[in-house]
């Protein structure tokens, strides 16, 4: 069953599509299907952080 911050993360991955390369989703959308979500998540936010800065 998942908790409620894998589907937050699952969420924010499918908003944040636009703003990441095709490499960059399949990437972390890998991370997280083998359970690695928190992982994913760091990954996540360090790409947005830099895109925004």
């Amino acid at each position: 069953m998942k908790s409620n911050t894998d589907t937050q993360f699952w969420r924010d991955l499918k908003n944040s599509r636009q703003h990441l390369t095709k490499q960059q989703y399949r990437t972390l959308k890998g991370q997280a299907v083998k359970g690695h979500v928190m992982d994913a998540r760091k990954g996540l936010q360090k790409i947005l952080h830099r895109r925004a800065g």
